[in-house]
């Protein structure tokens, strides 16, 4: 069911009870941008415009007039506001307290991860490092068969990738930006991983799984910045490739932080008795 009325001056507002193209029910009562259906994430005010436009354009074709281009970027500006910052019309106070713990354990996590001395390499006691390394092992396997440079490349483009992966599913398949914000979350502790790896070039001190300190090989960013003529700047990398792991870690939780808040006042709105 679509109701429609029209203001003075401005575009038709619109209302559905249900999704246009999913028929996902109900919606949120306030449809005007950036409100989206929770289920397939179409923003709805952009698809009342859209069928505005798509009658108009048809009028002007009927009366042999040229239809005007109605692609405008605030469409694509509103499309990722409202994937990124999606929040559903009902949020369960279960749900909701049991992302907030998640939320404080990442938070704290992140926090301390930030705090280790990459470069002592304290990134390679957490118990992050890990599971990091297995998928930086698994880059270099994959990578292999774009030839050496890349492979050496691979692990940490594999520690990298693997959190980007599911940030991306997350967002994109799942509509859970809350998730995805986990995911991001993952992606700058990954970065905090590589810092002390990439720093410990030029004066190698780590302990490779290889049992060697790798001078002799083995080493990737020995020879990766060797291949670049980059050596001696790795330590100014290992600071560079920590700050990004830092910044990014603090992003995702900012992110998730204004998704919870976006979800308490939905449910504080949903939790308000009915006069």
């Amino acid at each position: 069911m679509l109701v429609e009325s029209l203001k003075e001056g401005k575009l038709p507002v619109t209302t559905y009870s249900q999704c246009p193209k999913c028929g996902y029910t109900p919606l949120p009562t306030d449809q005007s941008l950036p409100a989206s259906c929770p289920a397939c994430g179409l923003v709805l005010a952009k698809y009342a415009q859209i069928q505005v436009d798509a009658k108009s354009s048809a009028a002007l074709l009927v009366k042999g007039e040229e239809p005007p281009d109605t692609y405008h970027r605030e469409d694509d500006q509103a499309r990722l506001s409202s994937m990124i910052f999606n929040t559903p019309s009902h949020v369960d106070v279960a749900h909701l307290w049991a992302r907030v713990a998640l939320f404080v354990f990442f938070a704290i996590w992140g926090l301390r991860l930030i705090a280790l001395d990459y470069r002592e390499g304290e990134m390679g006691e957490s118990f992050l490092h890990g599971p990091l390394l297995v998928f930086h092992e698994a880059g270099h396997v994959i990578f292999r068969i774009l030839g050496e440079f890349m492979m050496f490349l691979g692990g940490t483009l594999g520690q990298l990738l693997m959190p980007v992966i599911l940030m991306g599913a997350l967002l994109l398949k799942n509509r859970d930006p809350f998730g995805a914000s986990i995911g991001l979350w993952l992606l700058g502790v990954s970065f905090l991983d590589v810092a002390p790896y990439v720093y410990d070039a030029l004066y190698p001190q780590l302990m490779l799984l290889s049992g060697t300190t790798g001078e002799e090989g083995g080493h990737d960013w020995i020879y990766l910045l060797n291949a670049m003529g980059l050596l001696k700047k790795a330590h100014g990398l290992g600071w560079f490739f920590h700050k990004l792991g830092a910044a990014t870690v603090l992003l995702a939780i900012a992110w998730g932080g204004v998704l919870l808040w976006r979800q308490y006042k939905v449910h504080s709105r949903n939790d308000e008795p009915t006069p």
